[in-house]
């Protein structure tokens, strides 16, 4: 079970100090989610049950071979960014800059061991706005999003 909330932030703190990873996925379906994921020189697939902070989560390990193979069958956009681990209190934020078609789109968030941990939960000041429950900050929303469509508003 995945438990993450998902936050806009204001002013991006100094990053020069954290870990990331570099980070490609791509979508084989949004309902259920079935995704691939390249994470630094891991890959890996993924199955996401229906929910917006919690819900079913399961990865399979891929070989890059399968990765590649697969990412020509994906739809949609593909889906970069760099991921960020900051440690927070107890938690890690991980921060996404997106980067690619997404450039500009900075996304943080937290995952828990609890729902009622999640509802409890008290972000930096640098989180500006609670997007858990909106789908347009889903990678999958994001990744049937056209593109063509976003420049022309």
């Amino acid at each position: 079970m995945e438990i993450e909330r998902k936050f806009l932030i204001g002013n991006i703190p100094d990053l020069s100090e954290y870990k990331y990873h570099e980070i490609e996925q791509a979508y084989l379906n949004t309902n259920p989610v079935v995704r691939i994921r390249k994470e630094d020189d891991t890959y890996y697939l993924t199955y996401k049950g229906k929910g917006f902070m919690a819900r079913e989560e399961y990865n399979l390990p891929l070989n890059k071979e399968s990765y590649e193979h697969l990412l020509k069958k994906a739809d949609g956009n593909i889906i970069s960014k760099r991921r960020y681990l900051i440690p927070y209190n107890k938690y890690t934020i991980e921060l996404d800059i997106f980067t690619g078609v997404f450039q500009g789109l900075v996304i943080a968030e937290v995952e828990f061991d609890s729902v009622d941990e999640a509802n409890s939960f008290i972000g930096p000041d640098w989180f500006v706005e609670d997007v858990t429950s909106d789908k347009k900050y889903h990678n999958s929303y994001l990744s049937k999003l056209d593109l063509n469509e976003m420049s022309t508003e």
